[in-house]
């Protein structure tokens, strides 16, 4: 499993085109709006964006915590924006999507670690188009639970959490998360009755194949029904580095073992991103209540 020669594998190099990337981009600047595509130095930016999608990250572009792995700038962020919610809703409105998107950075200096404002995008998107599916991607609110509840209450059709690597590699990777907290918040999204609850992982950081499976049972047994798995890629040598480039049979051996735990999507592979091909969650949850 181990590859000691840290050069990038064929299996991880993209070709990225301007064709789209450039309109998205354009708008994205226009309103005045930040995508975790663009701040987390996504590999599949150009075809993302090629599709005219992208995932919008709210709550400003600066982060409150240090994980390790992670680009997106931190520091003291900027007070609240409240008109955030109507420019994210004009942005999906513009580029006329059916599902949409929405994470954030982490803020721990505010109250409600941003809930209200991830509840005023789903509502305000919503007003424009009732027919579109929103997903989130929310940080830990710091295990607040009537955060957790405004923006349960707000309905998104996908609750998703990342748990991003496995227990013992907290310290190291996220030192600012627990990982039982983690599992807690899907736990109760899921018990809330959330439509869908998602999460993800990252490989390559020194985790082991047992490590991997005790999360993805970890998931399972909290009502997890989809998880993502794809390989960490050092975003600069402040990063950390990449242990290991984790060859795409073992993303195929994690696919089953995910399926045969019960879950509804394994979405596997090096290339692999929490918001990639996200409406097919949804297709998929068709497809099953259809059985």
């Amino acid at each position: 499993m181990r590859n000691p020669k840290q050069k990038l594998p064929p299996w991880l190099k993209q070709r990225v085109t301007a064709e789209g990337v450039n309109t998205v981009s354009s708008l994205m600047n226009e309103l005045a709006l930040n995508t975790v595509c663009q701040s987390a130095d996504c590999p599949n930016i150009g075809e993302c964006f090629g599709a005219r999608t992208a995932t919008f990250l709210i709550l400003g572009g600066i982060c409150t915590r240090h994980c390790r792995f992670c680009s997106v700038p931190k520091g003291r962020p900027q007070g609240l924006d409240l008109e955030e919610p109507e420019r994210v809703a004009q942005a999906v409105k513009t580029l006329g999507l059916k599902h949409t998107v929405i994470t954030s950075v982490t803020r721990d200096d505010l109250a409600d670690g941003g809930a209200g404002l991830f509840a005023a995008c789903i509502q305000r998107i919503r007003q424009l188009n009732h027919e579109i599916t929103v997903e989130i991607l929310v940080p830990d609110f710091g295990g607040d639970e009537a955060a957790l509840s405004v923006v349960l209450e707000a309905s998104p059709q996908v609750f998703n959490h990342n748990i991003e690597t496995v227990p013992r590699l907290y310290p190291l990777v996220r030192p600012e998360a627990i990982y039982q907290r983690s599992l807690d918040i899907l736990q109760k999204a899921a018990e809330y009755g959330a439509s869908l609850t998602k999460s993800g992982i990252m490989l390559g950081l020194g985790e082991t194949e047992q490590e991997v499976v005790q999360v993805l049972k970890d998931l399972a047994a909290r009502g997890v029904k989809a998880i993502t798995i794809g390989q960490y890629l050092q975003p600069s040598p402040e990063h950390l580095p990449v242990v290991e480039y984790v060859h795409p049979e073992y993303y195929k051996m994690y696919e089953e073992v995910g399926y045969s735990l019960g879950f509804l999507q394994v979405v596997s592979g090096p290339l692999v991103r929490s918001s990639y091909h996200a409406a097919m969650l949804l297709d998929a949850n068709k497809d099953d209540k259809n059985r």
